[in-house]
């Protein structure tokens, strides 16, 4: 027997003509204007409803409200700045040490006084030149390039990233700042949570169903737990990959860096359909450097498993994390870039997903009026008077 819902909402089609686009057009211009706040809260609200269930299971065991959210927003920090410094100190220093390869590769000379890079370029343009492609000339535009590099380009290059991070400092303070300012509300959306779900029930009963706030907390913990169990085997199996191929020696010096690798894929995996070409450009970038073949086996190593992704992990994973029309993931995507930047992007999926809790929830409890229903047709009598005798009698 279904479960019985709460009353109806009965929207009349004047309302859906009139009403709702102006809503949405008002929507968008607030979200224009006030983009900075409603990004505070509405990530401070995502934090909230994540960290919400582990306060509830504190309570059980009868801790104070106050002390329970104390608790796991201490747990979460320590655990995020653990996990932070933990593999931030690797990355540094296997990107530290991967750009000093790509420097040797382009600036130290051997015994016969040519780099590495000029060692390759030469041993491809005799590779064209034995299989009829005399024609196809690069090796002097690439020598020329690669000595330009070597001159100073690299020096350029890390001068422009040192001034970069010097005029980023005053934009780090800023989001140190904002992150207090998260933390801050969320703490107090933590606390009144109780009142925030009772006023809810009391306004739109659940009935025998979930409450609005469970929706939304189910809808969330799923999509992260979906994206940390993505995000593991796809940057697990780029790590493995890769670090078979350095020690196959197909990618040369690919093992020294299988972590980095690794982790960059994991993260960027966050991005759907635009991270996995973004997560193998820094892999075939440096197969180029260490040996132009190599970059074949990394291009054939994220080609495996991204199909893998495609149509295995994805499927069975994320399947009943969004439930949403890929093109609808994409807009979304697009929106938050176009209003929050990097941090829209990551946001989106979670916003659409708690989203999503959110329409089925009043779906139940609000019907539109159809366009084709026609207005009903209201019988009235109508009194005909009999026609009157010739000559006026009665």
């Amino acid at each position: 027997m279904p479960a019985p819902r709460g009353p109806t909402i009965r929207v009349p089609r004047w309302i859906q003509l009139a009403g709702l686009p102006v809503v949405l057009v008002l929507a968008w211009l607030l979200a224009g204007t006030l983009g900075h706040v409603l990004f505070l809260f509405l990530t401070s609200s995502l934090v909230a409803f994540l960290l919400n269930p582990l306060v509830r299971d504190l309570q059980r065991v009868r801790l104070p409200r106050g002390l329970s959210v104390a608790l796991v927003l201490l747990v979460f920090a320590a655990g995020a700045t653990f996990v932070a410094l933990a593999l931030g100190s690797v990355v540094v220093d296997q990107t530290r040490s991967a750009a000093e390869r790509v420097d040797e590769y382009v600036t130290v000379s051997d015994a016969s006084g040519k780099t590495g890079a000029e060692h390759d370029i030469g041993r491809l343009q005799t590779w064209l030149d034995s299989h009829g492609l005399e024609r196809v000339q690069i090796q002097k535009q690439a020598t020329n390039w690669v000595d330009n590099l070597g001159a100073g380009e690299i020096s350029k290059y890390t001068q422009d990233a040192i001034s970069f991070a010097q005029g980023a400092a005053f934009s780090i303070v800023v989001t140190l700042f904002n992150l207090v300012l998260i933390v801050v509300i969320a703490i107090y959306m933590l606390l009144d949570m109780p009142r925030l779900e009772g006023a809810i029930d009391r306004r739109f009963p659940p009935g025998q169903g979930l409450p609005l706030t469970l929706r939304i907390e189910h809808a969330l913990a799923g999509y992260v737990r979906g994206q940390l169990i993505l995000s593991t085997v796809i940057g697990l199996s780029a790590g493995v990959g890769m670090w078979v191929l350095g020690t196959t020696e197909l990618v040369p010096g690919a093992d020294r860096y299988a972590l980095l690798f690794g982790v960059w894929t994991g993260v960027i995996e966050v991005i759907p359909y635009i991270g996995p070409w973004l997560s193998a450009v820094p892999p075939v970038i440096y197969a180029l450097v260490a040996h132009p073949v190599s970059a074949l086996w990394v291009a054939g190593l994220f080609v495996f498993i991204y199909q893998v992704e495609g149509h295995v992990v994805v499927p069975n994973v994320m399947a009943s994390a969004l439930r949403l029309h890929p093109l609808l993931v994409i807009f979304g995507l697009l929106a938050g870039g176009e209003l929050y930047g990097v941090a829209g992007v990551l946001l989106a999926l979670p916003t659409m997903a708690a989203t999503r809790a959110v329409w089925e929830f009043f779906g139940e409890r609000v019907r539109l009026e159809r366009w084709d229903e026609r207005d009903p047709v209201v019988p009235v009598e109508a009194g005909i008077e009999p026609p009157r005798a010739a000559g006026g009698g009665a």
